[in-house]
Parts: C-alpha cells; sequence; structure tokens
C-alpha cells in the first residue's frame, strides 16, 4: 500500500491518478460480484454438468421430472405386441425425448401426403410403398443407429464405471454411493444411466431391480452381467469389488477382441458388400446406357418371373454372406 501511494504520488497529472482510482474500483466490484455470485449460486452450471441428467438438474427441474423423463420402461409388458411400445424404448436407446406418439402421429400425416404426391407419377401401389419406406423406415432406421452409437458408446464407458464402482467399494463405501459417484461424475450415456439407478433406489426400489430395470433399458449383454453379479452378490455378500474388476477386465478384454475380429473379417465382409452391390450396378450401368437391352425383352411373360428371381437370388445371397462374415463373440 505504501509502495502504491508514493507511486501516485510520483504522478505528473491528475488523470494518471483518476485513471488508476477507476481501475482499482473497478477491480474491487468485479471481485465482489464474483464473490456473491459463488456465495449465492452453488450449484453446478449447465456447462458444468457432465451429463444429460446433470443438465436437467442444474436447470432447476425435480428429480422425480427428470427419473420420468428419462426412465420408460413402464411399458416393457406390452413391447412385444405394441409398435408404439417399441418405438417408444427405441428412443429412450437412443437417448432422445418421449415422443413416440407425436413421432408416430407425424410421420402417418407426412407418409399419407407423400403417397399422395407420388400416385400423380408412379402407381398407387408403389407410391404407397414408397412412403412408407421413406417417411416410416427411414425415420425408424436413424434412431436404431443412433441407438446402436450410444450402446457402443456405453459398452467402451462401462468399464471404467465398473473401476470407479471397485475403487469406492474397495475403501468402503456403500454400493449406491458408488453409484453416485459415477452418476455425477462419468458423461453421457453411462453418467445418466446410472444416474438413473441412483434416483430409482431413492424412490424406494431395490437396488437389484434398479440394475435389472437397467439392463432391460440398455438391453446389452455386458449390462445384463453387471445386473446379474450385483443381484447375486447383493443377496449372498461377498467382494463386490473384485467381482466389479474382474468384469470390468473381461469387458475391455471382449472390446479388444471385437475390434481385432473386425479387422480380420474387413476382407470378407468388404467382398460381400461388392458382390451384393455389383449386379444392381451393373443392371443400372446397362440401363442408363443401353436403354433398350432391357425394354426390348420387358414384355416377354418371363421376364419379370427371371428378374424376381434374380432380386431374390441376390439378396439371398446378401444374407448368406453377412451370416458368414458377421461373427458372434
Amino acid at each position: 500500500m505504501i509502495q502504491l501511494l508514493e507511486t501516485i504520488k510520483g504522478l505528473n497529472s491528475e488523470s494518471d491518478v483518476s485513471f488508476i482510482i477507476y481501475v482499482m474500483i473497478f477491480v474491487g466490484v468485479l471481485l465482489a460480484f464474483e464473490g456473491l455470485r459463488q456465495f449465492f449460486y452453488r450449484g453446478e452450471t449447465s456447462a458444468e454438468a457432465r451429463n444429460r441428467r446433470m443438465r436437467l438438474l442444474a436447470k432447476g427441474t425435480s428429480a422425480e421430472e427428470v427419473f420420468r423423463l428419462l426412465n420408460n420402461n413402464r411399458d416393457a409388458a406390452r413391447r412385444r405386441f405394441s409398435p408404439i411400445a417399441q418405438l417408444s424404448h427405441l428412443l429412450q436407446q437412443a437417448g432422445l425425448p418421449n415422443i413416440a406418439w407425436r413421432l408416430t402421429s407425424g410421420m402417418l400425416l407426412v407418409g399419407a401426403a407423400v403417397a399422395f404426391l407420388l400416385t400423380k407419377f408412379i402407381m398407387p401401389q408403389l407410391a404407397v410403398f414408397a412412403a412408407f419406406v421413406l417417411t416410416v423406415g427411414l425415420p425408424v432406421i436413424v434412431i436404431a443407429g443412433i441407438a446402436q452409437e450410444r450402446k457402443k458408446k456405453l459398452v467402451a464407458q462401462l468399464p471404467d464405471a465398473l473401476d470407479l464402482m471397485a475403487r469406492g467399494l474397495r475403501v468402503g463405501h456403500p454400493l449406491a454411493v458408488t453409484v453416485a459417484s459415477v452418476a455425477s461424475d462419468m458423461p453421457d450415456p453411462i453418467g445418466s444411466e446410472f444416474g438413473l439407478i441412483q434416483d430409482q433406489v431413492n424412490f424406494g426400489d431395490d437396488i437389484t431391480t434398479a440394475f435389472r430395470d437397467f439392463a432391460d433399458r440398455t438391453d446389452v449383454e455386458d449390462t445384463r452381467f453387471l445386473a446379474v453379479s450385483v443381484g447375486i452378490q447383493h443377496g449372498t455378500g461377498g467382494n463386490l469389488g473384485r467381482v466389479l474388476q474382474i468384469l470390468a477386465k473381461v469387458i475391455r478384454d471382449r472390446h479388444l477382441m471385437r475390434k481385432k475380429i473386425r479387422a480380420i473379417s474387413s476382407e470378407g465382409r468388404l467382398s460381400a458388400l461388392i458382390l451384393t452391390v455389383l449386379p444392381a450396378a451393373i443392371f443400372l450401368s446397362i440401363h442408363l446406357t443401353t436403354p433398350s437391352f432391357y425394354s426390348d425383352v420387358s414384355d416377354d411373360p418371363l421376364f419379370w418371373p427371371f428378374m424376381g428371381a434374380i432380386v431374390g437370388l441376390i439378396v439371398v445371397q446378401g444374407l448368406i454372406l453377412r451370416r458368414l462374415v458377421n461373427i458372434r463373440y
């Protein structure tokens, strides 16, 4: 402070003194504002939240509402018979909002409009089929692809989550506390899924039931192993931390083996793709370069039966080649 006063006295003009005073006032107000902000707002910000569940909680959504939004496992019994329940389950696996009814209604309305427009150009039966493929089949395929990618990411994160749980169990923490640490420390999708387990336990369900519902939501073999391990150890006792550590190692080894198998079978998969696509490519190239090659014989009664047989054989060939290169592990 003394050096600061001597510096101020040594200044040549009042403008320099005023400038330093204003800077000190600005810094003081800024520090006071930051201190008050940290004092009154201790919660985690939306940007700092590691997963979707934590972001919803950071925005002020209640735990009950978050659990209702993210956990849609009530239709498990009707899933075999209800397409809406199957779509809802698929949306949940993809980590998307549960808008099965609205999505279905939108797809049907858009499909009817597309079919009506296509009837002006092609046959009505073909127009309905094309509209169904574009407005129903394509969105479902996209959602299924998103769900599959989310499952792969969850399986890749699961060993780290199990290691975190095993370390907590070794130092004496209860299982529910280790689940809460995974829910708060790990990103999506594993963070939100373990957060749902934590919320389900807090709402009164048994922890084995919560892990069983987790395995049913994700529909992954590794999560079913986890649910069975927790159920057995929770009922009979034992070193659950050691079991989780071994399970994490098994999952990592299976993941590494999966990569090795895909690398070894890459040539076969590429050959299967080429052999399946090549007939269609040849047909299109001939039809575009020489349209009369097929149009001159299209009126023959045997043309369409033979074309159908060829397409059927190509599909069967593709399925057989897929089974040959799709090695289960």
